[in-house]
Protein backbone atom coordinates (compact mmCIF):
# COMPACT_ATOMS: atom_id res chain seq x y z
CA UNK A 1 0.00 0.00 0.00
CA UNK A 2 1.32 3.43 -0.89
CA UNK A 3 2.65 5.43 2.07
CA UNK A 4 0.31 8.30 1.20
CA UNK A 5 -2.68 5.98 1.56
CA UNK A 6 -4.22 5.27 4.95
CA UNK A 7 -4.92 1.50 5.14
CA UNK A 8 -7.53 1.93 7.87
CA UNK A 9 -9.48 4.51 5.86
CA UNK A 10 -9.27 2.36 2.72
CA UNK A 11 -10.52 -0.75 4.53
CA UNK A 12 -13.35 1.16 6.19
CA UNK A 13 -14.30 2.61 2.80
CA UNK A 14 -14.48 -0.92 1.34
CA UNK A 15 -16.82 -1.95 4.16
CA UNK A 16 -18.91 1.19 3.64
CA UNK A 17 -19.20 0.45 -0.10
CA UNK A 18 -20.29 -3.13 0.65
CA UNK A 19 -22.86 -1.89 3.17
CA UNK A 20 -24.28 0.53 0.59
CA UNK A 21 -24.41 -2.28 -1.97
CA UNK A 22 -26.20 -4.49 0.56
CA UNK A 23 -28.77 -1.75 1.16
CA UNK A 24 -29.35 -1.45 -2.59
CA UNK A 25 -29.83 -5.21 -2.99
CA UNK A 26 -32.15 -5.26 0.03
CA UNK A 27 -34.19 -2.51 -1.59
CA UNK A 28 -34.37 -4.52 -4.82
CA UNK A 29 -35.52 -7.58 -2.86
CA UNK A 30 -38.25 -5.52 -1.19
CA UNK A 31 -39.40 -4.16 -4.57
CA UNK A 32 -39.42 -7.65 -6.11
CA UNK A 33 -41.46 -9.04 -3.19
CA UNK A 34 -43.90 -6.13 -3.49
CA UNK A 35 -44.28 -6.85 -7.23
CA UNK A 36 -44.87 -10.52 -6.45
CA UNK A 37 -47.62 -9.61 -4.00
CA UNK A 38 -49.14 -7.26 -6.58
CA UNK A 39 -49.17 -9.99 -9.23
CA UNK A 40 -50.72 -12.43 -6.76
CA UNK A 41 -53.40 -9.88 -5.95
CA UNK A 42 -54.15 -9.28 -9.65
CA UNK A 43 -54.28 -13.02 -10.23
CA UNK A 44 -56.86 -13.49 -7.47
CA UNK A 45 -58.89 -10.54 -8.74
CA UNK A 46 -58.84 -11.99 -12.26
CA UNK A 47 -59.88 -15.42 -11.02
CA UNK A 48 -62.76 -13.74 -9.22
CA UNK A 49 -63.75 -12.05 -12.49
CA UNK A 50 -63.70 -15.41 -14.28
CA UNK A 51 -66.03 -16.84 -11.65
CA UNK A 52 -68.28 -13.79 -11.93
CA UNK A 53 -68.51 -13.94 -15.75
CA UNK A 54 -69.18 -17.68 -15.63
CA UNK A 55 -71.99 -17.04 -13.13
CA UNK A 56 -73.44 -14.42 -15.48
CA UNK A 57 -73.14 -16.78 -18.45
CA UNK A 58 -75.05 -19.45 -16.52
CA UNK A 59 -77.68 -16.88 -15.60
CA UNK A 60 -78.05 -15.87 -19.27
CA UNK A 61 -78.41 -19.52 -20.29
CA UNK A 62 -81.08 -19.96 -17.64
CA UNK A 63 -82.86 -16.97 -19.19
CA UNK A 64 -82.42 -18.51 -22.66
CA UNK A 65 -80.35 -15.49 -23.72
CA UNK A 66 -77.66 -17.19 -25.76
CA UNK A 67 -76.21 -13.94 -27.07
CA UNK A 68 -75.71 -12.58 -23.57
CA UNK A 69 -74.37 -15.93 -22.39
CA UNK A 70 -71.90 -15.93 -25.29
CA UNK A 71 -70.72 -12.41 -24.42
CA UNK A 72 -70.21 -13.44 -20.78
CA UNK A 73 -68.24 -16.53 -21.85
CA UNK A 74 -66.04 -14.37 -24.09
CA UNK A 75 -65.28 -12.10 -21.12
CA UNK A 76 -64.52 -15.14 -18.97
CA UNK A 77 -62.21 -16.51 -21.66
CA UNK A 78 -60.35 -13.18 -21.87
CA UNK A 79 -59.90 -13.26 -18.11
CA UNK A 80 -58.54 -16.83 -18.35
CA UNK A 81 -55.93 -15.68 -20.88
CA UNK A 82 -54.95 -12.84 -18.56
CA UNK A 83 -54.74 -15.31 -15.69
CA UNK A 84 -52.46 -17.56 -17.75
CA UNK A 85 -50.17 -14.59 -18.50
CA UNK A 86 -50.21 -13.60 -14.82
CA UNK A 87 -49.30 -17.17 -13.84
CA UNK A 88 -46.22 -17.00 -16.06
CA UNK A 89 -45.27 -13.56 -14.71
CA UNK A 90 -45.76 -14.77 -11.16
CA UNK A 91 -43.45 -17.75 -11.73
CA UNK A 92 -40.80 -15.46 -13.19
CA UNK A 93 -41.26 -12.98 -10.36
CA UNK A 94 -40.89 -15.67 -7.69
CA UNK A 95 -37.70 -16.84 -9.40
CA UNK A 96 -36.39 -13.28 -9.40
CA UNK A 97 -37.28 -12.84 -5.72
CA UNK A 98 -35.44 -16.03 -4.75
CA UNK A 99 -32.45 -15.00 -6.86
CA UNK A 100 -32.31 -11.57 -5.22
CA UNK A 101 -32.74 -13.11 -1.78
CA UNK A 102 -29.86 -15.48 -2.51
CA UNK A 103 -27.69 -12.60 -3.70
CA UNK A 104 -28.60 -10.64 -0.58
CA UNK A 105 -27.67 -13.53 1.72
CA UNK A 106 -24.34 -14.07 -0.07
CA UNK A 107 -23.51 -10.38 0.08
CA UNK A 108 -24.50 -10.30 3.75
CA UNK A 109 -22.16 -13.25 4.44
CA UNK A 110 -19.37 -11.56 2.50
CA UNK A 111 -19.92 -8.35 4.46
CA UNK A 112 -19.70 -10.23 7.77
CA UNK A 113 -16.51 -11.93 6.60
CA UNK A 114 -15.10 -8.64 5.29
CA UNK A 115 -15.80 -6.90 8.60
CA UNK A 116 -13.90 -9.62 10.47
CA UNK A 117 -10.98 -9.43 8.03
CA UNK A 118 -11.04 -5.64 8.23
CA UNK A 119 -10.79 -5.71 12.03
CA UNK A 120 -7.87 -8.16 11.82
CA UNK A 121 -6.05 -6.12 9.17
CA UNK A 122 -6.54 -2.87 11.08
CA UNK A 123 -5.22 -4.49 14.27
CA UNK A 124 -2.27 -5.93 12.31
CA UNK A 125 -1.59 -2.55 10.72
CA UNK A 126 -1.61 -0.82 14.10
CA UNK A 127 0.77 -3.42 15.55
CA UNK A 128 3.05 -3.08 12.53
CA UNK A 129 3.02 0.71 12.85
CA UNK A 130 3.84 0.49 16.56
CA UNK A 131 6.70 -1.95 15.90
CA UNK A 132 8.02 0.27 13.09
CA UNK A 133 7.96 3.36 15.31
CA UNK A 134 9.75 1.46 18.08
CA UNK A 135 12.35 0.24 15.58
CA UNK A 136 12.81 3.75 14.20
CA UNK A 137 13.27 5.06 17.73
CA UNK A 138 15.85 2.35 18.39
CA UNK A 139 17.66 3.15 15.16
CA UNK A 140 17.67 6.82 16.07
CA UNK A 141 19.26 6.01 19.42
CA UNK A 142 21.86 3.81 17.74
CA UNK A 143 22.46 6.18 14.83
CA UNK A 144 25.98 7.36 13.92
CA UNK A 145 24.96 10.93 14.62
CA UNK A 146 24.17 10.17 18.25
CA UNK A 147 27.22 7.95 18.58
CA UNK A 148 29.39 10.74 17.20
CA UNK A 149 27.83 13.17 19.69
CA UNK A 150 28.54 10.81 22.58
CA UNK A 151 32.12 10.30 21.36
CA UNK A 152 32.64 14.05 21.07
CA UNK A 153 31.27 14.64 24.57
CA UNK A 154 33.44 11.83 25.94
CA UNK A 155 36.53 13.38 24.37
CA UNK A 156 35.62 16.77 25.85
CA UNK A 157 35.16 15.23 29.29
CA UNK A 158 38.48 13.39 29.02
CA UNK A 159 40.17 16.56 27.81
CA UNK A 160 38.68 18.50 30.72
CA UNK A 161 39.90 15.87 33.15
CA UNK A 162 43.37 16.00 31.61
CA UNK A 163 43.43 19.81 31.83
CA UNK A 164 42.36 19.69 35.47
CA UNK A 165 45.06 17.15 36.25
CA UNK A 166 47.68 19.23 34.44
CA UNK A 167 46.62 22.39 36.24
CA UNK A 168 46.77 20.63 39.59
CA UNK A 169 50.17 19.21 38.72
CA UNK A 170 51.49 22.64 37.72
CA UNK A 171 50.12 24.14 40.91
CA UNK A 172 51.83 21.44 42.93
CA UNK A 173 55.12 22.08 41.12
CA UNK A 174 54.88 25.81 41.91
CA UNK A 175 54.39 25.11 45.62
CA UNK A 176 57.32 22.68 45.66
CA UNK A 177 59.53 25.23 43.96
CA UNK A 178 58.62 27.86 46.56
CA UNK A 179 59.51 25.50 49.38
CA UNK A 180 62.78 24.61 47.64
CA UNK A 181 63.67 28.30 47.31
CA UNK A 182 62.80 28.89 50.95
CA UNK A 183 65.03 26.03 52.09
CA UNK A 184 67.83 27.24 49.78
CA UNK A 185 67.59 30.75 51.24
CA UNK A 186 67.80 29.32 54.74
CA UNK A 187 70.90 27.30 53.79
CA UNK A 188 72.53 30.33 52.22
CA UNK A 189 71.73 32.44 55.27
CA UNK A 190 73.14 29.77 57.55
CA UNK A 191 76.28 29.49 55.46
CA UNK A 192 76.63 33.26 55.56
CA UNK A 193 76.27 33.33 59.33
CA UNK A 194 78.82 30.53 59.70
CA UNK A 195 81.23 32.35 57.43
CA UNK A 196 80.86 35.58 59.39
CA UNK A 197 81.40 33.73 62.64
CA UNK A 198 84.56 32.11 61.36
CA UNK A 199 85.86 35.40 60.05
CA UNK A 200 85.20 37.10 63.36
CA UNK A 201 86.99 34.35 65.28
CA UNK A 202 90.02 34.52 62.98
CA UNK A 203 90.50 38.21 63.37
Amino acid sequence: IDKAEDPEKMLKQVILDMENQLIQVKTQVAIAIADEHLLTKKQKENEAKISEWMRKAELAVDKSDDALARAALERADSCRQITHALDEQLVDQKTQVESLRGAYRKLEDKLTEARAKCDLLIAEHRRSRAVRKAAEAGMAIRSDQHSATFDRMRRKVHHGEAMSAATAELAAETVDERFDLMERDERINQLLEDLKARRSAGS
